[in-house]
């Protein structure tokens, strides 16, 4: 299984979101770090919609992710951001 879809996997089931993209942006940062070539899955932009977000705070949001891919980050995935918002907030996509 790709780390892509063990994201999608992961924040699907923790949180039955309305809508979630899992955006592989690797080949965006190629040339920032020392032999990094853009090629694989590094970098990720996880937008995700769901109820589970509602009243909480951003960092809290944020750190709901962080910790549910504590593994991905710690092994293979060197940068995510995170888009999180509950159903009828503003997102930009």
């Amino acid at each position: 299984m790709s780390i892509q879809s063990a994201i999608e996997t992961k924040l699907t089931e923790a949180f039955s979101p309305e809508r979630l993209a899992v955006i592989n942006e690797s080949h965006l940062h190629a040339g920032h770090q020392e032999h990094f070539d853009g090629k694989g899955e590094t970098h990720f932009r996880v937008r995700i919609v769901a109820d589970a977000f509602s009243g909480m705070s951003r960092v809290a949001r944020h750190r709901a992710v962080n910790d549910l891919l504590a593994a991905e980050l710690k092994d293979s995935v060197h940068a995510l951001a995170i888009e999180p918002a509950a159903p009828g907030e503003p997102t930009r996509w």
